[in-house]
């Protein structure tokens, strides 16, 4: 902490919550080989600080719903105060702004079968300062989500994993109309106690228990560990619009999902048929990223690359300003 970046131990740390965001600290402790004190010491720390924090994440498909990938184009003046009110929204789960602070980049889960007129882009105010919008949806996830991000899932041995990852059991999503609170809450605080739990749902304890073990079976909610990248050694990240050969999006996406530097990525519709997200130590390092690990996969005709300026909201929750 003292030298800007995580330590061995927090790095273990974060990557068991990744792989369980709800294992209890004595799990950790014997999985890691210390104490449960110094896990649980080192969790509150490293929560307290701002620097480590277990989100629930809800999965469109199994909740019916899709999401779409919003792209705004701002005169400079006015993005800053637009990004703002879009991470404002129920329906926004992640902003950031872009390229000198006149892009925006926000995801929008909507429900699958919702009317156009329905949608972010037809709730937008029809506004000169926004210079274009363009809409791209998520058509299949190769990188991020519940695997999480290599740069930070990397820490722990292959026989570590195993006794700490948990894989959801299958079978559908009945919803209960008691879920959006519940999810909500968890997307505060994935390691919220019951009680707290209860308290946010208005239900009992025993009954929340049961709604967060179908959620995790089902695949409807998955537990992410979120921690600014720059403290993993990554400080300059940076979106990629990617045009693939339809012929290469796959095996391009899968490449994608191998590299350490790929925090999520995904095929869409749009201009675009291939977005990521990626972590660098420098201007170099991204330089280097893009024409040698990049440019050596084939069928990638045309790379875009738009610098995060700022996040405003993560997974569902307003970032301190």
């Amino acid at each position: 902490m003292e030298s800007g970046l995580l330590d061995d131990l927090d790095r273990r740390l974060a990557h068991a919550l990744q792989l369980d965001g709800r294992a209890s600290f004595s799990t950790i402790a014997a999985v890691l080989g210390v104490s449960d004190q110094t896990i649980a010491r080192r969790y509150r720390k490293l929560r307290s600080a701002g620097v480590l924090r277990v989100v629930g994440v809800p999965e469109a498909a199994p909740l019916g719903q899709v999401h779409w990938l919003v792209r705004l184009r701002c005169v400079p003046d006015a993005a800053a105060a637009i990004a703002a009110g879009l991470a404002r929204r129920d329906d926004t789960q992640w902003v950031s702004l872009m390229s000198g602070g006149t892009e925006i980049v926000c995801f929008v889960r909507a429900p699958l079968r919702e009317q156009a007129d329905g949608l972010l882009l037809g709730q937008l105010p029809r506004t000169p300062r926004v210079v274009s919008m363009t809409a791209y949806r998520l058509l299949r996830r190769f990188a991020g989500g519940p695997a999480g991000w290599p740069g930070r899932a990397g820490a722990l041995s292959a026989s570590e994993v195993s006794s700490l990852r948990r894989i959801p059991s299958g079978g559908p999503y009945r919803p209960e109309p008691e879920d959006a609170a519940l999810l909500a809450a968890l997307a505060h605080d994935a390691r919220a106690d019951m009680s707290t739990l209860a308290t946010a749902c208005g239900r009992s304890e025993s009954t929340v228990r049961r709604r967060l073990e179908a959620l995790r079976a089902s695949g409807a909610v998955y537990f992410d560990v979120e921690v600014d990248a720059a403290l993993l050694g990554y400080p300059l990240t940076a979106t990629l619009w990617l045009t693939v050969a339809p012929s290469a999006l796959e095996s391009a996406g899968r490449a994608l999902a191998g590299h350490p530097q790929v925090a999520f990525a995904a095929a869409t519709t749009g201009p675009a048929n291939l977005v990521a997200n990626v972590g660098c130590r420098d201007d170099a390092a991204l330089y280097s990223y893009l024409a040698d690990d990049l440019g050596g996969l084939p069928g990638v005709q045309q790379v875009e690359t738009a610098p995060m300026i700022r996040t405003l909201k993560r997974f569902g929750t307003l970032e301190p300003v």
